[in-house]
Parts: structure tokens; sequence; C-alpha cells
């Protein structure tokens, strides 16, 4: 599909900088573990915040 002349022009180094970029993105965004709020942890915060 492209050939290496692409990727050495001005407009190639922007893809393969795009590329690593969301390459990046998809890696750190899968280490990421939603945690969901638990009744024990929202009263002890509201009791902390009202205290």
């Amino acid at each position: 599909m492209y050939d290496r002349r692409f990727f050495r022009t001005r407009l190639g180094q922007a893809a393969l900088a795009s590329i690593t970029a969301m390459a990046a993105f998809v890696v750190l965004s899968t280490q990421i573990t939603p945690v969901a709020a638990s009744p024990m942890m929202v009263s002890t915060t509201t009791q902390a915040i009202l205290a």
C-alpha cells in the first residue's frame, strides 16, 4: 500500500507519528481498570466531606 519513499516525506512522518500515538493510546487505555464505587466507599467519602 505504501512504499518507503512515502514514509520519508513529511506526510509520511506525520502518518507514522499518528499511528504511534494511536497504538500508545490503545496500550495505555487497556491498562486502566474502572472501579465501581461500592456503597461503603460512598458513605465513607460522604462522611469525610461532611465532617
